[in-house]
């Protein structure tokens, strides 16, 4: 049997394991990322109307908030804010499309 546990990035003493563990990590990031977006799907069957999709408040408390964890947990805060700036414009994207979707 095959133990596929990754081997901890302090340990890793090849490229196979730093590539397996990346590898099972990405996994889990879009597996999270499918997750967030049921709730997207949920905002825009939830929001009355089209001018509540983009909400620029809730954007810059959603990635302040995405800075302060990655602060928090050692990831650069800069690509933090990159990522997540991208991630709410096409979720933002996303919710219009399904809310127009839903009302034509």
């Amino acid at each position: 049997m095959t133990d596929n546990t990754p081997v901890p990035a302090a340990e890793c003493s090849d490229m196979r394991q730093v590539r397996a563990a990346i590898d099972g990590l990405d996994t889990l990031i879009v597996s999270l990322l499918a997750e967030r977006m049921r709730y997207i799907e949920a905002a825009a069957r939830i929001k009355p109307n089209r001018e509540n999709v983009r909400d620029e408040v809730r954007k810059a408390e959603v990635i302040a908030h995405a800075v302060k964890v990655a602060n928090d947990r050692g990831f650069p805060p800069k690509l933090a804010y990159r990522l997540y700036d991208m991630l709410v414009e096409g979720s933002i994207a996303e919710e219009l499309d399904l809310f127009d979707a839903a009302k034509s």
